[in-house]
């Protein structure tokens, strides 16, 4: 019996620690060196757990159209802050101030989302960090 309750206690600890091991830190993933500001245009939003992911086309001086992806915070933890799913929506055009994926792909954390009208919402994660705009003020 006591080998049996082992088992069911070893099987129980291993299953609940399945979501820590998927889940991934900001220092994990971006580097906080690599500070990036984008604008472009809402191609696809992804509401879900683990995080919110948003995609962005950003066209470049050479007209060529890049599309970046941006991992947010958690829905529940941006509607806590009154952030919903119909805020970021498909075909508005968006500045995002985030940081760069370490491994150099077109991901990217995105800290702070600035509409049109001058609107701002910031959609990181509580670990994750924003650019400094004081920094860019200064420019």
């Amino acid at each position: 019996m006591r080998i049996r309750s082992f088992l069911y206690l070893l099987l129980a600890a291993s299953i609940g620690s399945v979501p820590m091991v998927a889940h991934h830190s900001f220092a994990a993933e971006y580097d906080d060196t690599k500070p990036i500001k984008v604008t472009g245009v809402v191609t696809k939003v992804e509401w879900q757990n683990p995080h919110v992911w948003f995609y962005v086309d950003v066209k470049g001086d050479d007209g060529k159209v890049t599309n970046w992806a941006f991992s947010g915070g958690a829905p529940g933890q941006l509607m806590r802050r009154g952030i919903y799913s119909s805020v970021i929506k498909v075909g508005m055009t968006v500045s995002v101030d985030g940081y760069k994926a370490k491994d150099g792909s077109n991901n990217a954390n995105g800290g702070r989302v600035t509409f049109p009208d001058g609107r701002q919402v910031f959609t990181a994660g509580s670990e994750d960090r924003v650019p400094d705009q004081s920094k860019d003020q200064k420019k």
